[in-house]
């Protein structure tokens, strides 16, 4: 088992086209750039009526939720990368506490900021209700029984933070998570890279696979609504990024190089693995994966189909970009320019904003559920843009500054 690699076991991995696993990556800021706005379009269309209308082929921008499952593969990812090289390569893992403040401080400001705003805004008859200010600032308010609001996703004006709420369960837990799977692991008692990265990625698959039981666990002996929004269903989107985690780093290690060889396949097959994610968008779109309405939640196995569609649709979209070396000239064109790199760095912002500024637009016109995608889409993308701009550079790009101080 190897335990660490030098500058030119870097060049070496690198001439053998295998993934990069440490340091930035630009392209992966155009996968955030693609997933806020596959949230933003849907939460347009479904706000403007169109989704549900039926009117032409305006129940494709359902496919738009695709972008939570590009979130949270995203995650799964990025943030259990180290956690597997230090399964795979004997270092030691992260600090947890590090960790957690590293966290803390790239997520919670601006979103504190946002729902201050909300409460003297939109939420100011209940600005003296202690349960909505602690459940929000929480990130709580998916698990509060008889809440004022009317949908299980929260308050119409901040309804996509749901998704968050499920994001920050993850990260609390993923500290435990990973500290299991290492021990399952350690059960091998073998020092070969290839069986210890087949044992985890096989642990991994068990981890995703309980979201299916939990999706019926949900609808059986009665129906309960708020379990979909609740992160045990969602171990399968987090498990595909963990997995491809496990991959990057077993073909940066592996001095046989023939997942590095697999990993440059699929980069180079980019274009018909985004040809399949764009046929999976679409038949994710229909009511075979639930009610186009996001107000509605589907039945029991069209709840599974959810998860299984938008699922593929994600891994098949991130997939080559996570597994391509680094400087790999296809995913730096279409992901790695200037462009998607500034919408990637904002998307925290985007995902933020957008729902507050859609809701009340369409409040404002007085036409919701009466709008028009072509018309309404470029002014409220440019209202989110902006809106993330501004969160980026007074709120999260200083935080980031005070998180570099930490280990984790």
């Amino acid at each position: 088992m190897t335990t660490g690699y030098s500058r030119s076991d870097e060049r070496t991995a690198a001439r053998a086209g295998a993934p990069q696993v440490t340091g930035h990556q630009a392209p992966l800021d155009g996968v955030r750039a693609v997933a806020a706005l596959a949230v933003l379009l849907v939460h347009v269309a479904s706000s403007a009526g169109t989704t549900t209308r039926g009117e032409g082929a305006g129940w494709l921008f359902n496919g738009g939720q695709v972008g939570v499952a590009i979130f949270f593969t995203l995650s799964g990812l990025l943030l259990y990368r180290p956690w597997a090289t230090a399964a795979l390569d004997g270092r030691p893992a992260p600090q947890t506490g590090g960790y957690l403040v590293k966290r803390a401080l790239r997520i919670v400001p601006a979103y504190w900021v946002l729902i201050v705003v909300y409460m003297v805004t939109a939420g100011r008859a209940h600005i003296g209700d202690p349960v909505t200010w602690v459940s929000l600032l929480t990130f709580t308010q998916v698990y509060v029984p008889d809440p004022w609001w009317s949908s299980d996703l929260g308050p119409a004006h901040l309804g996509q933070l749901w998704s968050l709420s499920v994001e920050v369960a993850w990260y609390v837990t993923l500290p435990l998570t990973a500290a299991v799977l290492s021990w399952a692991v350690r059960r091998a008692r073998t020092g070969d890279m290839g069986t210890i990265a087949k044992r985890l990625l096989l642990a991994i698959g068990v981890y995703g696979a309980l979201s299916f039981p939990f999706t019926l666990l949900a609808y059986f002996p009665e129906r309960n609504t708020q379990m979909g929004v609740w992160l045990p269903r969602y171990f399968v989107w987090f498990a595909l990024g963990m997995a491809l985690a496990v991959v990057t780093v077993w073909a940066r290690l592996d001095e046989r190089r023939p997942v590095a060889a697999l990993c440059n396949a699929v980069a180079d097959s980019w274009a018909a693995c985004w040809v399949a994610a764009a046929m999976l968008f679409v038949v994710a779109a229909t009511p075979a994966t639930g009610p186009l309405s996001l107000a509605e939640s589907g039945g029991p196995w069209t709840s599974v189909l959810h998860m299984v569609l938008f699922g593929a649709c994600a891994l098949a979209f991130v997939a080559p970009v996570a597994l391509a070396p680094p400087e790999h000239r296809a995913m730096g064109a279409a992901l790695g320019n200037p462009v998607m790199r500034f919408l990637g760095r904002v998307s925290y912002g985007l995902f933020l904003w957008q729902m507050i500024i859609i809701v009340a637009y369409y409040e404002i016109l007085d036409r919701t559920f009466r709008g028009s995608v072509p018309t309404d889409l470029p002014v409220l993308a440019a209202a989110s843009i902006a809106a993330a701009a501004l969160s980026y550079y007074l709120v999260e790009r200083p935080m980031q500054a005070v998180a570099r101080r930490f280990r984790g």
